[in-house]
C-alpha cells in the first residue's frame, strides 16, 4: 500500500476522517536491545515479570477481506509449507495456499463481499471458528491492582502467547524510565505503585478510548481527586531518584541553554509481545496531563515516554511519542491542547503559543484543574511480524519532585498495512449524537 493510502486508511478506521482530525507528525524511533528470545516466567534483571493465560485478543482495527488474499501456488502436499507462513498442514495451517491464514494469525472480522454478496468468514488462526474476535478484557480489574499483566489488559492486550509459535503477551513488569527495576526499599516501592493505576476514567469527563478501564503512569499518584491514595500533583515527593533512558535528556526546540534535570520519581511499564504473522504495525491512545503549566522550556519540566523495541529502521533511538518537531512528550509539546490563560486563547508564553481550542473541561475532578493535557492522541508504529517487541510506557519528574504530570495509554490495535512511518496525531472522540 502506498504510504499516504496506509495512512488515510489508519486515521479513518481511528475515527478521525470527518472531524478535526488535523495534527503533528514527527520521526520517531526504537530501542534495540537485543535479539528477543523465548518466553520467560522468572526474573530478568532483578526485574520480576509475570505471565499468565487468558483466551481473550486484542482490539484490531484490521478486518478479513472474505476472498484470497496472500493466494500461492499450492502443491497439496500435507507436509509441505505451500504458502511459506512457516507452517504446513500438519503443523495446524487450515489453509496452506494463502500466507495471511495460520495458527500464528490474528483473527480478524471478516468485512466486504463481491457484489454486495455477503462475505464468506474467515478462520484466520485456523482454530475451527471463523470471526471469533474476543471482546476486550479489562472489566473489573482494581484501581491499585500489582500485577503488570492487568496493566496489559486494561490496553487490551490480552491474549497470552503459549510459546515460541503463538502470539500474544510474553510478560510483563514494572520498571523504572530507563527499564531498571523498580525500588525495593519499602516505603520507596509502596511510593513507586502509587505511580500507577488502573482507572474506569480519568476524571468525569475522560472515559476509556476501549473497554472498561484505562492504564495511568505517573510521576505522582496514578489516581484522581476522589480516589484512594490521591495526593496532590502539586508535588508528591515519592523519594526516589532514576536514571535517563536511552536517548535522553531531549531538550525542547526552541527553549534555549537548558541543563535538563535527571528523572524524579519515575513509574514504567514494559510489555513484551509476540507479533502474529498477518501484522505489520500497531496503535495505541495516549493522552497526558501535566501541572508544569505554564512554566515552560524550563529544566525541571516533566517528560512521558513511549519506547519500542527493536527500533523501526533509520531511526536512532526508543522513543515513538514525539510531536512534528520531535518534541518528547511534556509541557513543551505542540500537542498541549487542554489549556487555557488569563489572555487567551491562544497563550502565549515565552513566545511559545498554545490554541488551547478544547479549555480545561477534560481535567475536571483529575488535580490538574487550571493546568493543561493534550486529550487523546493516536500513536501508531511498524513491525514486523512473527517477530518479539518490546514495548515500555512511563512518566518522571525532573529532578524537583513537585509538579507532576501523568500520561493516559488505552486501545491497543494491531494493524495489517505496512507502512514504515511512526506517527502521532490527535485523536478526539466521536461527536455524540
Amino acid at each position: 500500500m502506498k504510504p499516504w493510502l496506509n495512512f488515510l486508511s489508519f486515521i479513518t478506521a481511528a475515527g478521525c476522517l470527518g472531524t478535526a482530525c488535523t495534527g503533528n507528525i514527527g520521526p520517531v524511533g526504537g530501542l534495540d536491545v537485543g535479539e528477543g528470545g523465548a518466553a520467560s516466567a522468572s526474573s530478568t534483571g532483578g526485574i520480576q515479570t509475570t505471565t499468565a493465560e487468558t483466551t481473550a485478543d486484542a482490539t484490531t482495527v484490521a478486518t478479513s477481506a472474505g476472498v484470497g488474499a496472500g493466494d500461492v501456488g499450492c502443491s497439496g502436499s500435507p507436509d509441505a509449507d505451500d504458502d511459506g507462513d512457516g507452517f504446513t498442514e500438519l503443523d495446524g495451517d487450515c489453509d496452506d495456499c494463502n500466507a495471511l491464514i495460520n495458527p500464528r494469525a490474528l483473527e480478524l472480522p471478516t468485512v466486504g463481499g463481491e457484489g454486495g454478496a455477503s462475505p464468506e468468514p474467515v478462520d484466520d488462526d485456523c482454530d475451527g471458528i471463523a470471526d471469533n474476535v474476543p471482546e476486550p478484557c479489562d472489566d473489573g480489574i482494581p484501581l491499585d491492582d500489582l500485577d503488570p499483566l492487568n496493566a496489559a489488559r486494561a490496553v487490551e492486550l490480552c491474549k497470552m502467547s503459549s510459546g515460541p509459535d503463538d502470539w500474544g503477551v510474553v510478560s510483563a513488569a514494572w520498571v523504572m524510565v530507563d527499564g531498571a527495576p523498580p525500588p525495593q526499599q519499602p516505603e520507596l516501592l509502596a511510593n513507586f505503585h502509587l505511580g500507577h493505576g488502573i482507572l474506569p476514567k480519568f476524571g468525569p469527563n475522560v472515559p476509556p478510548r476501549a473497554g472498561t478501564r484505562l492504564l495511568a503512569l505517573s510521576s505522582g499518584t496514578a489516581r484522581t481527586a476522589d480516589d484512594e491514595g490521591f495526593e496532590s500533583p502539586q508535588g508528591f515527593d515519592k523519594k526516589y531518584e532514576g536514571d535517563f533512558p536511552e536517548g535522553f535528556p531531549k531538550a525542547p526546540r526552541n527553549c534555549e541553554d537548558l541543563v535538563l534535570a535527571k528523572p524524579s520519581d519515575p513509574t514504567a511499564v514494559e510489555i513484551t509481545l509476540r507479533v502474529p504473522s498477518n501484522v505489520r504495525g500497531f496503535a495505541f491512545n495516549v493522552n497526558y496531563v501535566t501541572f508544569d503549566w505554564p512554566v515552560v522550556c524550563d529544566s525541571f519540566n516533566d517528560y512521558f515516554v513511549a519506547f519500542l523495541s527493536p527500533r523501526p529502521a533509520n531511526l536512532i533511538d526508543g522513543h515513538i511519542l514525539f510531536d512534528s518537531e520531535r518534541n518528547a512528550m511534556s509541557v513543551n509539546s505542540s500537542f498541549i491542547d487542554v489549556c487555557a490563560c488569563p489572555s487567551g486563547p491562544p497563550c502565549d508564553l515565552d513566545e511559545r503559543v498554545y490554541a488551547c481550542t478544547r479549555g480545561t473541561r477534560e481535567l475536571l475532578g483529575t488535580g490538574f484543574e487550571s493546568r493543561a493535557g493534550t486529550s487523546w492522541l493516536v500513536t501508531s508504529a511498524p513491525v514486523e511480524p512473527n517477530t518479539e517487541i518490546k514495548i515500555r510506557w512511563g512518566a518522571y519528574d525532573a529532578g524537583d519532585h513537585q509538579l507532576d504530570s501523568t500520561g493516559l495509554v488505552d486501545n491497543w490495535r494491531w494493524l495489517t498495512d505496512k507502512d514504515e512511518s511512526v506517527i502521532t496525531l490527535p485523536d478526539p472522540p466521536a461527536p455524540q449524537p
